[in-house]
């Protein structure tokens, strides 16, 4: 190892412990003595690359809200399979869900636009392509893109964040596997934000038969959520 690269390994070796930290045991209950025995340094060198344990999480926090995006890729015109691919990754993922959620509930006054500029850039990016999909026709632009993108997430994730409905689901469940919690997710989200159809085909947000928030026609004809009478 070079000495020029030693202080990124260093560095790398502090993140890696501070997620397993964070993960375990929340912010509040972290200890950078701990992440510092992990990562084979000491904690003055923790607190010259991040100025506090909170300065650190969001930066943990800030990777692994990258990772997600780009492992699960938002796609406006298929929100069904983004939902299928959350729940795919934080099921095999646990850990990283808890490490989010940690930051949720104990900095529960933040807004993710205070994160870093990755953090932000991450969410406006999000806000942004669903926008433009309303835009183009690909999405009901009744919604707001972001309750669109809050209620898309909550039930991708709502068998992380209910374990003991999950332990529920495995006794009485018809199915109580994996793959059928995941079907659920889909077709909740696909009944609330379809995925887009071709021309002459319904608008995502509107299920088939339904009229949309914003007035577009299902193919069968009936009244949705935003229809009269």
């Amino acid at each position: 190892m070079t000495a020029s690269s030693a202080p990124d390994s260093t560095r790398e070796r502090i993140v890696g412990a501070a997620k397993t930290e964070f993960s375990r045991y929340g912010i509040a209950g972290a200890r950078v003595d701990r992440i510092a025995r992990e990562a084979r340094t000491s904690k003055e060198r923790v607190y010259a690359y991040f100025r506090s344990k909170q300065a650190l999480y969001a930066f943990v926090a800030g990777r692994e809200l990258a990772a997600v995006a780009e492992a699960t890729r938002l796609d406006p015109a298929d929100l069904p399979g983004y939902a299928g691919r959350l729940f795919d990754y934080f099921t095999a993922h646990p850990e990283r869900f808890r490490l989010m959620g940690w930051g949720r509930l104990e900095l529960a006054e933040m807004s993710l636009l205070d994160g870093d500029e990755a953090t932000r850039g991450a969410v406006l990016s999000k806000v942004r392509q669903l926008r433009e999909a309303q835009e183009s026709g690909q999405l009901d632009p009744a919604w707001d893109p972001v309750d669109v993108l809050t209620l898309v997430d909550q039930i991708a994730t709502a068998w992380l964040t209910r374990t003991d409905m999950a332990a529920v689901a495995a006794q009485l469940a018809r199915d109580p596997g994996t793959a059928a919690r995941r079907a659920a997710v889909v077709e909740g989200v696909r009944r609330l934000f379809p995925a887009a159809a071709g021309d002459g085909g319904p608008v995502a947000g509107t299920a088939d038969g339904e009229v949309g928030r914003g007035g577009k026609v299902g193919r069968g004809g009936g009244v949705g959520r935003g229809g009269g009478g």
